[in-house]
């Protein structure tokens, strides 16, 4: 059996994303700058697909920014609130230890720039609190940025209530959403959110192509210098077959959203009451405010990159993390912030599933990781030394 379960590394594309790509590689080849009728039909395109996802998402269309992905929407999202706060006098921005590296990365790039960043500690199933980010606040802070779910353990946050708090003090709040634009409800109409990033190949569509969600009236600095594409917010000629496959993508998860939520959770809950079994084990997240295909679990006593590899000699593709961070030999920074023990920490396993996944895949999940897990362990001296008792046991 085949089972691909690391849908949050990226997802297949769907029949609707490539039908919608095809045509439009065929039909709509124009420069969507170009002022002939190829060119404008072009246009018409990209029109189309930015009112679709702003449909899809609550907003209005020209809030709606086209980019190469979620990086480079936080990159920009972050970027334009630190400058403008900059020119106001306000150098401090918050967000928390366990977000993405497009953002730390980004933060500590700007810390070198003179700004100052308080990253915001979480609890042990990876909550930040709006009560946090209120103590948090300080007369020089230009922007908040919290993600909306994790995208290792699948911890959703109170993203209404601290955008509240955030629209309260008169501070700009960034949401880096792509991990849940596509799987749980986004409705930019009732969330007191200015700027979103999201990714279309998080939700069945094409790689290398995102959203930069920025409400009307919040600064925004260009990243890319040249022309005036994307309201002169994104020089570059649009990657037309990708948008408008993205689009479709978004379309269709926001169609079936509330059954494929119910479908997806099922399995998950399924398939984390089977790996609970596995002694010296952890399941990390939070087990109420959860990505419906997040399961992230720690084993102790063996390695992260081992169990990939023999799962995936069964079949299974998995991920032990972030994709982003797939060549480090460090543990998650994520399972570390929320408590993991450091040595559990390496023996880290993310299987996240979609809606194409099923009861039979998730049944030889439940068989297959605790015989491979045993396997392991029965090969590691440390194992031995654990069960023998001449080391502590931290799971």
């Amino acid at each position: 059996m085949q089972i691909y379960a690391d849908n949050a590394a990226t997802t297949k594309p769907c029949k609707a994303a490539i039908q919608a790509m095809v045509s439009c590689m065929e039909q709509n080849y124009g420069n969507p700058s170009s002022v002939h009728h190829i060119g404008q039909a072009a246009a018409e395109a990209l029109l189309q697909a930015r009112q679709d996802i702003a449909a899809c998402l609550g907003c209005s269309a020209r809030e709606i920014y086209f980019t190469s992905g979620g990086s480079e929407a936080d990159n920009q999202a972050l970027r334009s609130a630190a400058y403008a706060g900059a020119k106001e006098g306000k150098k401090h921005i918050i967000s928390t230890v366990i977000e993405h590296h497009a953002i730390l990365h980004t933060l500590k790039q700007l810390e070198e720039e003179g700004f100052s960043v308080t990253l915001l500690e979480v609890s042990k199933t990876g909550i930040v609190t709006p009560e946090q980010v209120a103590a948090a606040i300080r007369p020089d802070t230009c922007l908040v940025s919290v993600m909306f779910a994790n995208n290792e353990i699948g911890t959703i946050e109170p993203i209404a209530e601290i955008g509240a708090v955030c629209r309260e003090k008169g501070v700009l709040f960034h949401t880096d959403a792509v991990q849940a634009v596509g799987h749980i409800p986004v409705d930019l109409a009732k969330l007191p959110v200015d700027m979103l990033s999201l990714s279309g190949h998080k939700f069945h569509g094409p790689k290398g192509v995102g959203v930069l969600y920025a409400k009307r009236g919040t600064p925004l600095r260009s990243l890319i210098c040249g022309g005036a594409q994307e309201r002169s917010k994104r020089a570059g000629t649009e990657n037309l077959p990708a948008i408008v496959g993205m689009a479709a993508a978004l379309k269709a998860a926001c169609a079936d959203l509330e059954k494929n939520v119910a479908y997806v959770a099922d399995l998950r809950d399924k398939l984390i009451a089977g790996l609970e079994r596995i002694p010296h084990s952890i399941l990390s997240g939070d087990r109420e405010q959860r990505l419906p295909g997040n399961v992230n679990f720690c084993f102790e006593g063996i390695e992260g990159e081992a169990l990939l590899l023999l799962l995936d000699a069964k079949g299974i593709c998995a991920s032990s993390g972030s994709a982003c961070t797939s060549g480090s030999l460090d543990p998650s920074h994520v399972l570390l912030a929320v408590g993991v023990p450091y040595e559990a920490a390496h023996g880290s396993l993310r299987l996240s599933l979609s809606e194409e996944n099923t009861p039979e895949e998730v049944e030889y999940l439940t068989e297959t990781i605790p015989e491979v897990v045993a396997y392991l362990r029965g090969m590691s001296p440390v194992w031995r030394d654990l069960e023998e008792g001449r080391k502590p046991h931290v799971i």
